[in-house]
């Protein structure tokens, strides 16, 4: 039971010889009443079974998802349940958000002690869970200073924003500072006007053109005409996926990214990695791009750090800070008490150097798992990737896969052209869930040849 205040408020009469100069609030008084009330159940919140749920968001939400046909009403672990009780193992993670599974004690403590405490303020005003993960950031990172969004979109929007003005403030005297990117084959940079402008998938950018201007594709891992178009020096930033998600699980090689950042320092171009999938622990190291010892300017971070909460954050050099003033952007909910104090608690947890040697041992068993069970199949190409990021790729569309698994109660994801089955489960998940989820995926390839 949790209480409630109740206002009522009523008009009174004022005497002339009282010692008032004018009624109070124009002569009205308020009552406050202190009632008893039941916390909103979110069980007893659901509409009914899964047929039903899916029947009314058929009637009343935009339809911009494919979604499964199935209905997630509570989760525990690596666990995800329907309304009817039929369990799935998560390897998924929400897109590769839910890095510490789901009701993760320490996160629900975090979110639940600052609800109760100050849950919005915006950024008009200082608040202390805010600086308190900066600090975490800028301690456990290349960078100086973090700015906060609320999404992996909208923290690629304020590196693009950031370049541009970057570029402006070194080079007050050219009449055309550099204003160009360049983005990769496969790159998945998120889905408002600027971040998709640097998406290279064509299906996600023309129904919606014009976008952005001024971005030029590259072969991911070309270095030479990378260098071509950096020494040109028209470009204000590089922006790579140190190893690409939504593009099919591929890893940069080390020459590649030493190349990258030798030229744009030679060009005075900066260099973005975009870690908003594979940052924060997924490969087993904090961030993706210390495997390689390339460090960039500027680090776009979101999907796991606040632990299912929205967040983005856009990690910077203080070369690159000292080109920003006040109000060159900004951002309404960012960084608020709450998703900050989540976000402390997940990154807390996931930079204990223990839980990243787990995460990084556990990626390797599963892969070599998953190479000696389905390696031999003829419709596996290959099974790559590094930590628990780690990609299937096929001779076909991955979906009948997919829909089999799910069906047997596993739940992955797709990738690439749709032929790369994506395996992003929680961090916390044990060798034997990934021996259940080997499995499941072994007994359901047939599910490829009757495609």
């Amino acid at each position: 039971m949790g209480s409630l205040q109740l206002f009522h408020s009523f008009s009174v009469s004022v005497s002339p010889a009282t010692n008032l100069r004018r009624p109070l609030n124009k002569g009205r008084v308020s009552a406050c009443l202190n009632v008893d009330v039941e916390a909103p159940n979110p069980l007893k919140m659901k509409s009914g079974g899964s047929k039903e749920v899916i029947e009314e968001e058929g009637k009343v939400l935009v339809g911009t998802y494919a979604r499964a046909p199935v209905v997630l009403s509570r989760g525990k672990g690596c666990k995800l349940y329907d309304p009817e009780g039929r369990e799935f193992l998560d390897c998924a993670a929400g897109i590769a958000v839910n890095a510490l599974g789901h009701g993760d004690p320490d996160w629900v403590r975090a979110v639940t002690e600052q609800a109760n405490v100050l849950g919005h303020v915006s950024n008009a005003y200082y608040s202390i869970p805010q600086v308190e993960l900066a600090k975490r950031l800028v301690a456990n990172s290349f960078a100086d200073r973090v700015f906060f969004s609320n999404s992996g979109t909208e923290a690629n929007e304020a590196a693009i924003k950031f370049s541009r003005k970057f570029q402006r403030f070194t080079h007050p005297d050219d009449a055309q500072p550099a204003t160009g990117f360049i983005s990769f084959t496969n790159s998945f940079h998120g889905r408002t006007l600027g971040a998709l402008a640097l998406t290279s998938k064509e299906h996600y950018r023309s129904p919606f053109e014009p976008v952005m201007p001024g971005v030029t594709f590259l072969e991911y891992g070309n270095i030479q005409t990378a260098k071509d178009l950096i020494q040109q020096r028209k470009i204000a930033a590089v922006f790579v996926e140190p190893i690409q998600g939504e593009g099919g699980i591929y890893s940069a090689k080390k020459e590649f990214l030493q190349a990258l950042r030798k030229a744009c320092d030679d060009a005075g171009c900066l260099l973005v990695f975009d870690e908003v999938q594979c940052g924060l622990g997924r490969t087993g190291y904090l961030w993706a791009h210390e495997e390689y010892g390339v460090y960039p300017d500027i680090m776009t971070l979101a999907k796991p750090l606040a632990g299912g909460l929205p967040i983005g954050a856009t990690l910077v050099t203080e070369r690159v800070a000292s080109a920003v003033a006040h109000g060159d952007h900004g951002s309404t909910f960012a960084g608020s008490p709450l998703v900050c104090s989540a976000a402390i608690a997940v990154l807390d947890k996931i930079a204990n150097p223990s839980f990243l040697s787990s995460v990084s041992k556990k990626g390797h068993y599963f892969k070599e798992l998953l190479i000696k069970k389905l390696g031999g199949n003829a419709h596996v190409k290959e099974v790559r990737g590094l930590g628990l990021l780690i990609g299937i790729e096929l001779d076909a569309s991955a979906s009948p896969l997919v829909d089999a698994c799910r069906n047997s109660g596993l739940i992955v994801l797709t990738a690439g052209q749709g032929n790369v089955v994506r395996l992003v489960p929680p961090l916390i998940i044990s060798e034997k869930e990934l021996e259940h989820a080997a499995d499941i995926l072994d007994e359901c390839l047939p599910a490829l040849d009757s495609n």
